[in-house]
């Protein structure tokens, strides 16, 4: 299932979602500028490495930042066009109406904290991996979990195949989302692999339990009352 877009029209300017798909899109162009041997530098130094984060080692080639820190750059580098295509085209789609609801500085934090809740999940589940996780999904998880608590009506108008042919569907986001999660614990259900299916298991549940924090309540208005 492709999602194509959702009818659920912000607010407001979606200026970090924005923001944060150019960045990483710059970020992809200069990967692509890489040969191949500096490609896999790069992506062992800025990616998280669940064996360096978990013993506290930082393991050749040396990272010139803090390794706690790449747990946030890890967030901004993909592994192909497919991955970053898939990643952007749903934080498009997904991302502008939970930085309408938090507005923009929660927003940020909120996504920011979704990214290393899911890769701390990917890590307590394999420490000692020497395979460096990269890519936004985790953080995009935490999107799609905090969506499914506040839309769960939205249409999301979706590309289905059926047998040879292609067709656009409109579906509930709660039913979108819950086909999706159900398909990333059947991928953490198998062995082997290069997904981190349970970055984004971890990211899902976390963007669940930040959307509560990071919301703004409503103060209910209450007409006043003069006493003469």
């Amino acid at each position: 299932m492709i999602p194509l877009r959702d009818r659920n029209p912000a607010r407001s300017f979606p200026l970090i979602t924005i923001l944060l798909i150019i960045s990483n899109i710059v970020i992809f162009i200069y990967e692509v500028s890489l040969s191949e041997t500096k490609l896999k530098e790069f992506i062992f130094i800025y990616g998280a490495i669940p064996q360096e984060l978990s013993r506290r080692i930082d393991l050749p080639p040396k990272t010139p930042i803090p390794l706690p820190f790449t747990l946030i750059t890890s967030m901004f580098l993909h592994g192909g066009i497919l991955h970053i295509l898939g990643n952007m085209l749903y934080l498009w789609i997904f991302g502008n109406n939970i930085e309408d609801t938090l507005r923009k500085i929660r927003f940020i934090i909120f996504y920011i904290l979704c990214g290393i809740s899911a890769s701390f999940t990917h890590i307590l589940m394999n420490p000692h991996s020497d395979v460096p996780m990269i890519g936004a999904s985790g953080a995009i998880s935490g999107i799609l979990g905090a969506y499914m608590l506040l839309y769960p009506f939205a249409m999301v108008d979706t590309l289905i195949p059926f047998f040879f042919f292609w067709r656009i569907v409109p579906i509930p986001a709660f039913l979108f989302i819950l086909i999706w999660f159900l398909m990333q614990i059947a991928g953490a259900s198998q062995t082997g692999g290069n997904i981190a299916w349970f970055a984004h298991i971890g990211g899902f549940l976390s963007g669940m339990v930040f959307l509560f924090i990071f919301r703004k309540r409503r103060v209910k208005k209450t007409r006043k009352i003069y006493l003469t």
